[in-house]
């Protein structure tokens, strides 16, 4: 793992417990909203979604939509009902199936206030807006405050439908009954008061899916969930910078290294040398990013050798050299 074992770091306090750390997540979990739209569209429509960076998020206040992405085929949004793309991936909302879609810029874009505009399509004319065929979308891109290696946001789906878990947490269907509120009485400051409640349903969606198992019994939530695993992990991510080797995370599971690794690669998804280094190169770009730290000061704090060897890792695992990173 490139790390120095002559700089063994000993923990001043103990771990957070695995679910200490899991509730730790999902409170300091914020998507703040970059931009908001509401959409007036006039059936037929179509409208394609470009890949991107940040989530997406739809909320269907009037007249109902239809989703696709590229890998799945076409499903139903009743009004009232919301989806969150947490990857942003391509997808295509449209009034009805197979109708022929149009680019999202190519979309009328009227501003309404900082980050929030009016979108239109087909006859835009204020008379038409309010037709019985009209759809009323309101769309937004948010930008998660985890890091994009982070293991829970890499394990969501890619689309997360609050109507499939507004059963299992009241919050979901309060805030879309909020929303739905907000869109039907066209008050003063309305768009504003929905970026905010789009922001908090999103979060709640998340939530919702994490504590209703993710629908998967492997992987990090898995993991986090099982006492011996969920405190290696939590150790991890408590002291990236500590000198994490196979058998000190054996020693702290209570397990044979050999036992340790085919139970951690097993749930987990990855070998323990991956995930270790995984959370090394988030937690360096964190330091550049936000402190504006030295590549050779990260590459130190880390326990690298060389800030070459630090650089080459992590360009593996994050796609961009460091250089890049702390530049931007």
């Amino acid at each position: 793992m490139h790390d120095r074992s002559s700089r063994p770091r000993a923990s001043a306090v103990p771990p957070p417990a695995s679910g200490d750390l899991l509730t730790r997540v999902l409170l300091d979990l914020r998507l703040d909203g970059v931009e908001y739209g509401r959409c007036v569209l006039q059936a037929p429509w179509a409208v394609a979604f470009p890949a991107q960076r940040d989530a997406r998020f739809h909320f269907v206040a009037r007249g109902g939509a239809w989703l696709r992405t590229p890998d799945s085929d076409w499903k139903f949004l009743p009004p009232g009902d919301a989806v969150l793309l947490p990857r942003g991936s391509a997808h295509v909302m449209a009034s009805a199936p197979d109708v022929p879609t149009v680019a999202l810029d190519d979309l009328a874009r009227n501003p309404v206030a900082d980050n929030l505009y009016l979108l239109q399509s087909g006859d835009s004319r204020p008379e038409r807006a309010g037709a019985a065929d009209a759809s009323v979308l309101f769309c937004g891109a948010m930008r998660f405050n985890l890091d994009p290696l982070h293991p829970l946001l890499a394990m969501m789906p890619g689309v997360m439908h609050a109507g499939d878990l507004a059963q299992r947490d009241p919050a979901v269907p309060a805030l879309l009954e909020a929303m739905e509120r907000e869109v039907a009485l066209d008050r003063i400051g309305a768009c504003g008061i929905l970026a905010r409640l789009a922001d908090v349903l999103a979060a709640s969606v998340i939530r919702a899916w994490v504590e209703c198992g993710c629908g998967d019994s492997t992987g990090w939530i898995a993991a986090m969930q099982c006492p011996r695993l969920g405190r290696v992990i939590a150790a991890i991510h408590a002291e990236p910078e500590r000198n994490w080797d196979v058998p000190a995370l054996a020693r702290l599971m209570g397990a044979s290294r050999s036992r340790f690794a085919a139970s951690f690669t097993r749930v987990v998804g990855e070998s323990p040398a991956r995930y270790v280094a995984k959370v090394k190169m988030f937690q360096a770009r964190r330091w550049m990013q936000q402190d504006g730290m030295r590549v050779t000061v990260a590459a130190e704090r880390l326990g690298y050798e060389s800030e070459a060897s630090f650089s080459r890792a992590f360009k593996r695992i994050v796609g961009l050299p460091p250089s890049a990173v702390r530049a931007a």
